[in-house]
């Protein structure tokens, strides 16, 4: 199932259980009931649980957004500095510079082609991914400069691997959920009682009514979806992209 799919049908029953309830407390109401007669006090509660809440929903995509951001920034980082690296080891002899460059594209491959699957399914990075990444270290590492002019771009050869091993690192951390469960308790407590407090308002069976409840409740189901569509930067519909290693790669398949 889709994400839009699941959207579109979160939107309809929100609508659905609010408009049920309104008509089934239409018709259970009392005769002499009057919708007019609503304490302010009521009213005004009604206004600060909502200003509350729209805050508390405002805060948490923004946290997830960011967190997608940062996602997308690891992702760039570590294809930056594979490249980096692939094009910095001209200055050595071509059978060193081959070696490299083809563990680097063995590593990038691996990367886009079944690394971004796992992380994807499973919400993790694989150890052949490590494996591969560790052997371009050594690749480079070992090499002992023959001239002071490749012995001046050793240094920062070392510092580009040390850059996608730390970009790496950032990536794996990223790939599950970052919101913690208590905030996703109080997302959905806060929206239960923010469409509850609908009907201390005591709305009636008016077409103008019903149909704003409905729009209302399905705009809170839509931002919970966002906040959930968001929460995993590598695993759901609006994820970080695999492209910085595809553009820097081209010659690799896609």
């Amino acid at each position: 199932m889709s994400d839009w799919l699941v959207l579109a049908l979160a939107m309809a029953a929100a609508c659905i259980v609010v408009l049920i309830v309104t008509l089934v407390r239409h018709r259970r109401a009392r005769e002499d009931e009057d919708p007019s007669e609503t304490p302010d006090v009521i009213e005004y509660m009604t206004m600060m649980i909502g200003v509350v809440y729209a805050i508390v929903l405002g805060l948490a995509i923004a946290g997830v957004w960011e967190a997608r951001g940062a996602a997308q920034d690891h992702v760039q980082a570590e294809a930056q500095a594979l490249h980096e690296i692939s094009e910095r080891v001209r200055v050595y002899p071509p059978a060193v510079r081959e070696r490299v460059r083809a563990d680097v594209d063995a590593y990038v491959g691996h990367v886009v082609t079944t690394e971004w699957k796992a992380m994807t399914d499973h919400g993790r990075v694989t150890p052949e991914g490590g494996r591969l990444l560790e052997r371009i270290r050594h690749d480079v590492t070992d090499y002992e400069p023959a001239s002071d002019f490749e012995a001046q771009a050793y240094q920062p050869l070392l510092d580009q691997v040390a850059a996608a091993d730390a970009a790496r690192s950032a990536r794996a951390d990223s790939t599950g959920a970052t919101m913690p469960g208590v905030v996703w308790f109080g997302l959905i407590i806060g929206a239960v009682v923010t469409v509850g407090m609908i009907f201390a308002l005591q709305i009636r069976r008016t077409a103008r009514e019903l149909v704003l409840a409905g729009l209302f409740s399905a705009l809170i189901a839509f931002l919970l979806f966002l906040i959930w569509d968001f929460d995993a930067p590598y695993s759901r519909g609006i994820t970080a992209s695999v492209e910085p290693f595809t553009a820097l790669f081209p010659h690799l398949p896609g």
